[in-house]
């Protein structure tokens, strides 16, 4: 928001005239900003940056559906624009091929992805895909993925058109201007400075590409990027290219190639191939030459051939007609990476006016530019951003040598299989709960997530395993899966467990007047008295879910958060009131969540406390002691079972845990991880923010209407939330149970409806009280009635699941309240 709370006139200085600042200049214009600057360093429009020489390849198919929507509205946006005539597009569609089985399964997966995200595409064997690119040596192919809507962005060209569209409506573009500096006045932005002068500021973005961390620098801020050389090359002519084929990707060599069919004058082509498989290169940013002292332009760094020779030999046996080719010319051009590959978005925390829309690929360019355009002139994005925003990083994750490490590692895998819950290699363990040794004794088994090491089961419990007869999974569902998941969660509904909650960020908020701000925030009710829990939910103005809370009050003026990340408590701090103060809890506490039927029993002899239901009920706070621990007890259960969250200091931490386990043997305690959490809190159709739930739905949709108290008064989002019920709702969050306990999904997979794709898996796991796969997922209401028939796409097989009434487990919440 601006200086005066709202969404009105600013003067919006944007830095860098790449395809990504000509995007926001175009749409920011487009929504009635008019006090708009862009600043470029070098000449329009070919600044030398990563704009100038990218190869201009857009598939839509990701993992991500933000990063699919974003590349989706580019491929939308640049057909309709033109220059001299011609398309700023050119949709000669997409072919990604395989030669190994391990990959061919890799291509049916993204098949499905396709279709979760509503891009047309198709797997095709190997005569197809000669057809569509006859140089191909079709005996090395299984097959390939087609997809027609794919192409070629011309940058340069849709840059030129997006500026012209800008200054028609009043922005101005100012080249030659390198930035030399960020004024600031406390926490606000006011100024940017060139050589050239000053420009006062409301809102200023850095849309610098590789140079962003050096903009960040000059207004104090670290910008999580990486610039990494990454090679490409073209042949020589060649008979035959036409500018026509699809481009073409070779995953498995890390190679994709492109058709420059303009290229000479005789009618022959030349064939564009860009190469991840070489060592990663980085470049400092703070030593890339300025435009006029760069020997060809500050992005394009010198070729260099002896990285490029493996490639060249694995491109020369797939296309054998590149035996008769030589390289003809080739460049070593700067793109940025980030810590987890995605793109840099938002407003920065403690920094207001100082926004980011960096680590943009051509891909996704005009995507980012009207998400964050929204964000800066309405006030949300329609897209959920959340997976880009740059509130996500913790401050661990801000280190230079973090972003290195993470950054080459981005590099190095983004062409490879990469499993969904598969962790980065290093740099480990980089942040431990007080308990890590003890999990460690345990034999865990440890994910990462926001730096955290995350135990996904514990070997130490395998033995539980003799007597439960699960059918063999494959080999994609198997990785980072086992067996004693599903052990630990009997164990749990059996007996009683304890969990790891630490890295669940946790806030304070306090002081005169933090009731009526929290109650503003939020949906549900939480004037009650002190000792109360509340299950709440943020929303965003358009009535988006941007969080779910759990709410306790501990004091009058004092309140424990449960939130989901660092972008809560971006948010909660920024519109904190005088006197309210946020505070971080996580870095310097910890919790136990011990849950089961034997979790009283566990826990009542270690405290003076009244752990009855009658002295403690559902939903409920107090403070105690465990032995010689004092903890703040939330008696509260994500996975259906008695039980509470026993939150202590960290330095108390170890021996909270060790009380707990010592206790705990008469009773047949187990550590339990995150695996058997997922798997229990399906069951019990508990929803997890940023996978079952994003800005894009609103509580009706997501089966969360009854955490909202329209008559508590006024609230953000109450007002977008008019006329709005569960009846109205035009699309849900459904549970499916999978119809055969042998079959498998993990998330992200289509579901079809008669036959036709209608909606999408968000989460899923074996549900052991069940006997079969649980998984939620979006849907048509029209198909949301409990035994409507579906089918799940899984590896390009279909398994037939059922709409079921949720929750499966424990519907009317006995085992939770006794």
């Amino acid at each position: 928001m601006n200086a005066r709370g709202g969404y009105g006139p600013r003067r919006i200085v944007i830095i860098g005239a790449g395809i990504v600042g000509c995007a926001l200049a175009d749409e920011l214009t487009a929504r009635g900003a008019r006090d708009v600057t862009v600043l470029e360093q070098g000449p329009l429009h070919a600044p030398g940056g990563s704009t100038s020489h990218a190869p201009g390849l857009v598939f839509r198919t990701n993992v991500s559906k933000t990063l699919s929507d974003f590349a989706r509205y580019t491929v939308e946006k640049f057909t309709a624009l033109t220059e001299d005539g011609r398309p700023c597009f050119d949709a000669v569609g997409g072919l990604e091929i395989a030669t190994t089985g391990e990959q061919w399964a890799e291509l049916h997966r993204k098949a499905g992805l396709a279709a979760s995200w509503g891009i047309e595409g198709e797997l095709v064997d190997a005569r197809r895909c000669a057809r569509l690119w006859p140089m191909l040596d079709a005996a090395k192919v299984l097959g390939g993925f087609h997809t027609p809507g794919d192409g070629l962005a011309r940058a340069l060209p849709a840059a030129r058109a997006q500026t012209a569209r800008a200054r028609a409506r009043g922005a101005r573009f100012l080249e030659r201007h390198t930035v030399t500096g960020i004024e600031r006045e406390a926490d606000r932005v006011t100024a940017v400075v060139t050589d050239r002068g000053a420009f006062p500021a409301d809102v200023v973005i850095s849309a610098a590409g590789f140079w962003g961390p050096v903009i960040g620098a000059m207004a104090g801020v670290s910008v999580p990027l990486l610039p990494l050389a990454h090679q490409y090359a073209k042949t020589s002519a060649l008979a035959g290219p036409d500018g026509r084929r699809p481009i073409l990707r070779f995953q498995e060599r890390d190679l994709y190639f492109r058709e420059h069919g303009e290229d000479t004058a005789d009618g022959m082509g030349r064939i564009g191939i860009g190469s991840y498989a070489h060592r990663p290169l980085p470049v400092d940013p703070a030593a890339v030459p300025a435009f006029d002292e760069a020997p060809v332009m500050p992005s394009s760094l010198p070729f260099t051939p002896e990285d490029f020779a493996p490639s060249w030999e694995d491109s020369r046996r797939l296309l054998p007609a590149l035996r008769e080719a030589r390289i003809e010319e080739g460049f070593n051009g700067v793109f940025s990476f980030t810590p987890d590959g995605l793109p840099l978005l938002g407003e920065v925390p403690g920094l207001c006016g100082f926004w980011l829309a960096e680590a943009v690929w051509v891909t996704h360019s005009a995507g980012v530019a009207r998400a964050v355009a929204e964000w800066l002139t309405e006030g949300r994005p329609a897209t959920d951003v959340h997976e880009c925003a740059i509130a996500r990083f913790e401050e661990a994750q801000l280190s230079p040598a973090y972003v290195t490490e993470r950054g080459k590692q981005q590099f190095a895998e983004v062409y490879d299989v990469v499993h969904p819950l598969q962790p980065l290699r290093r740099p480990r363990p980089l942040r431990v709960s007080p308990f890590h040794e003890r999990q460690r004794e345990l034999g865990a088994y440890f994910l990462e997530g926001a730096g955290w090491e995350r135990p996904q089961w514990y070997e130490a419990n395998a033995p539980l395993t003799d007597g439960i007869a699960l059918p063999e999974r494959d080999a994609w569902s198997a990785r980072h899966w086992s067996p004693i998941a599903v052990a630990e969660a009997r164990a749990t509904r059996e007996r009683v467990a304890l969990y790891d909650m630490t890295p669940l960020r946790r806030l304070e908020v306090s002081g005169p007047g933090a009731l009526d701000f929290l109650q503003y925030l939020t949906t549900n009710q939480l004037a009650k008295k002190p000792g109360s829990v509340t299950y709440t939910l943020m929303l965003d103005d358009a009535g988006g879910i941007r969080s779910d809370l759990t709410v306790a009050r501990l004091a009058a003026d004092r309140f424990q958060v449960g939130v989901n990340s660092g972008m809560d408590l971006d948010h909660l701090t920024r519109r904190a009131p005088d006197g309210v103060q946020v505070r971080d809890l996580t870095p310097g506490t910890c919790c136990v969540g011990v849950w089961g039927p034997r979790a009283r029993d566990l826990v009542q002899p270690l405290t003076r406390a009244d752990f009855g239901h009658r002295a403690f009920g559902y939903f409920r706070a107090r403070q105690a002691f465990i032995g010689e621990v004092p903890v703040t007890a939330l008696r509260l259960s994500y996975v259906g079972e008695l039980g509470w969250e026993l939150y202590t200091s960290a330095d108390l931490g170890l021996r909270l845990w060790d009380t707990l386990w010592a206790a705990g043997q008469r009773y047949g305690v187990v550590a339990a991880g995150r695996g058997a959490f997922d798997s229990l809190r399906l069951e019990k159709g508990y929803r997890a923010w940023g996978r079952d739930m994003t800005t894009e739905h609103d509580p009706y949709e997501a089966g969360l209407g009854w955490a909202v108290r329209r008559d508590k008064g006024d609230f953000v989002g109450r007002a977008a939330l008019e006329g709005r019920s569960a009846d109205t709702a035009r699309r849900r969050l459904v549970c499916l149970t999978l119809d055969d306990p042998a079959a498998v999904v993990l998330g992200s997979e289509p579901v079809f409806v008669d036959g036709v794709p209608a909606g999408y898996v968000t989460s899923a796991a074996h549900g052991c009280s069940v006997g079969r796969t649980v998984a939620y997922a979006w849907l048509p209401a029209r198909a949301a009635a409990p035994g409507t028939a579906v089918h799940i796409e899984y590896f390009g097989e279909k398994a037939a699941a059922t709409v079921a009434a949720e929750p499966l487990f424990d519907p009317a919440m006995e085992r939770i309240r006794r």
